[in-house]
């Protein structure tokens, strides 16, 4: 087994996190808008600032490289490739959007439609993160190829 690519894993780990931030910046602004203003005037809440989306922008950046040092970790176990992407984009979605968003659901912050809608977005959003950050990843071949 060699050793994690730690400069692939961040540069692959940028290329998630720009895949996630456009992805969270169409949900938020766009596809979800509507939905997100009236919950923050059901609420009572202001709009975030820009510091709060500068930690959100920050935050997708480093789940991408979290996302593809997972990749590099998982590679010996389950071999290098699009399904071992997979695997981590789910694990991550599981993880980051799934178990929060039933947490709302639950408390009633937002309804069942939302949630199904807003699952199937992230979903796809972080398997194509993942799958990119993946696809960038690379252990010492060419080391190897010379050794």
């Amino acid at each position: 087994m060699g050793q994690i690519n730690a400069g692939r894993v961040i540069l692959g780990g940028l290329l998630a996190g720009l895949i996630l931030n456009v992805g969270e910046s169409l949900a938020n602004m766009v596809v979800f808008a509507g939905e997100y203003e009236a919950m923050l005037d059901r609420f009572n809440l202001e709009p975030v600032g820009a510091g709060g989306i500068a930690v959100f922008v920050v935050g997708g950046f480093v789940l991408g490289i979290l996302m593809v040092w997972l990749y590099a970790a998982m590679r010996p176990r389950f071999g290098p490739g699009p399904k071992t992407a997979v695997l981590v984009g789910l694990a991550v979605w599981f993880l980051a959007w799934f178990w929060q968003a039933l947490g709302m659901l639950v408390m009633g912050l937002f309804g069942f439609q939302i949630f199904l809608l807003g699952e199937i977005w992230g979903v796809v959003e972080v398997v194509l993160a993942a799958l990119a950050g993946g696809w960038v990843y690379r252990e010492g071949e060419a080391a190897a190829a010379a050794g």
